[in-house]
């Protein structure tokens, strides 16, 4: 018994140990947006807890070599996944099979962030929102292509779903980055383009492209100006929600999860914090992870029947 003890007592300390590292694990390469906000946090994080804090980038396999890192280490609460929706709320739903339980495997500590979406098109087209974009591809049939980074998520089914509410034929057109895709839309290649706001804003207030709407229910606190679809008359998008939230193995002792919740909603709801944030396109939330759970099975149970009806299938 003293033996067991002090074994116990040993792994409790080694939790809690001021010395530990702690690594952030993102499935992207450095420079972006949630590269970017994970190296922020990392910093407040190595003040706040008194460790050493590492981001490690293991981009690839649609974020899923980043998830199955995270899954595999010790549930000490010392390596700490930041992942955008996808890998929880589209992949379960598009993928013949997963290895990993978006329920089970991970269990959320924090929604930290929304990132914003917005539809935009060449500064030079005929029209300035999303209804006038319908309306004109109505008497332009053939110019029905709308730009995405990637096949498989919320922008690709709420086009979807778009089409079967209205009866059009919208195209989803994949790109390899935002980049391409913004450039065929100011070269007037591209009718329309969907991704964040983060990706488009500087094109913005260059006079390249103009803004048409934003998915979703509300309008964004960063273009607040900017209609929602809903708004619009625009239907398919309102379950298009774009955001980063914190996760940790299975098995993580609840105090361990409490801590680090605590810490890291603290963090983002500083209003420096946020004002960085901002500036980089990303609105800081800060909501316990009992709420990411709840969001991500809201989402994945709307996005069902249209990925079942379009009968999309994801690959890597």
């Amino acid at each position: 018994m003293a033996c067991a003890a002090s074994l116990l007592g040993g792994t409790a300390s080694a939790q809690d140990q001021p010395g530990s590292a702690l690594k952030i694990v993102i499935g992207f390469p450095a420079g972006g947006a949630l590269d970017n906000m994970s190296r922020a946090m990392a910093e407040k994080l190595r003040t706040d807890l008194g460790k050493t804090v590492i981001v490690d980038n293991k981009p690839g396999a649609s974020t899923q070599i980043a998830l199955m890192t995270v899954k595999r280490s010790p549930a000490d609460g010392n390596t700490i996944l930041i992942s955008p929706a996808p890998a929880f709320v589209s992949q379960p739903l598009t993928y013949d099979k997963l290895p990993f339980d978006p329920d089970k495997d991970l269990i959320p500590v924090a929604h930290l962030a929304d990132t914003p979406l917005v539809a935009t098109t060449s500064a030079n087209s005929p029209f300035a929102s999303m209804r006038e974009y319908l309306d004109w591809v109505k008497k332009n049939p053939k110019d029905t292509g709308v730009g995405m980074v990637t096949l498989g998520g919320i922008f690709h089914f709420g086009l979807l779903q778009l089409n079967q509410q209205l009866g059009l034929n919208l195209t989803p057109i994949a790109y390899k980055g935002a980049p391409p895709m913004l450039t065929d839309e100011i070269g007037g290649v591209l009718p329309v383009g969907m991704d964040t706001v983060a990706s488009a804003g500087e094109l913005v207030k260059a006079g390249k492209i103009k803004y048409l709407g934003v998915p979703g229910l509300e309008r964004s606190k960063l273009i607040p100006h900017v209609p929602t679809f809903l708004e619009q008359g625009v239907p398919g998008f309102e379950n298009a929600a774009s955001w980063y939230a914190a996760f940790v193995p299975a098995g993580t002792p609840p105090s361990v999860v409490s801590k680090l919740e605590k810490a890291m909603i603290n963090i983002v709801r500083d209003p420096d914090f946020s004002a960085k944030m901002a500036q980089m396109g990303i609105v800081t939330t800060g909501r316990p992870g009992a709420d990411v759970a709840s969001l991500a099975k809201t989402q994945r149970e709307a996005m069902r029947p249209i990925v079942e009806k379009s009968g999309f299938r994801a690959t890597q």
